[in-house]
């Protein structure tokens, strides 16, 4: 990919290998969000188990305690899955950054290609870019209004929507 990502530094209108380079850069993000899912899974199961005795007695008191009844084997794979999980996560934003970047310069060279908006748009959603998402796939549904996936883009469309609305509720900017 290092290659691919020179030659595209050198070549940044070749649509071709723009194309690839985001390509690989979805693929890649798609392993590591499945490594991530396998990270929290491993991280649930290592999770010190539900029971919690009331904290007003002395077990629970203990059991509250950082310094009582830890197990230093558990603390240590949970510590270990708890690195796994961040770790995980990062190589999925990072990568669906770039896949983004990448679909973003391909969209600018062929703005009428209604099939980019809707990967511009996915790789955005991935790396957590809902303001770019959100305007690939209104651009999308412009070039494309009968398109098939048409119905599904305008449902993501809502969600992301009320996705912003709620945070922006929750976090009023000023």
């Amino acid at each position: 990919m290092a290659a691919l990502e020179r030659y595209t530094a050198l070549r940044p209108k070749d649509t071709s290998a723009l194309g690839e380079l985001a390509s690989q850069y979805t693929a890649l993000a798609n392993i590591y969000s499945t490594e991530y899912s396998n990270a929290q899974a491993a991280a649930v199961s290592v999770a010190p188990p539900p029971f919690t005795p009331p904290s007003s007695s002395p077990l629970g008191r203990a059991f509250n305690s950082p310094n009582a009844l830890q197990d230093p084997i558990s603390a240590a794979v949970q510590s270990i899955a708890t690195a796994n999980l961040s770790t995980a996560a990062q190589k999925v934003q990072t990568t669906a950054t770039k896949a983004e970047a990448a679909y973003r310069k391909l969209a600018a060279l062929t703005p009428s290609d209604a099939t980019l908006q809707i990967q511009l748009g996915q790789a955005a959603q991935t790396a957590g870019d809902s303001a770019t998402a959100l305007a690939a796939y209104r651009r999308f549904l412009k070039l494309a209004p009968t398109d098939p996936l048409a119905p599904q883009v305008k449902r993501v469309i809502k969600a992301l929507a009320a996705q912003a609305a709620a945070q922006s509720s929750t976090h009023p900017s000023g």
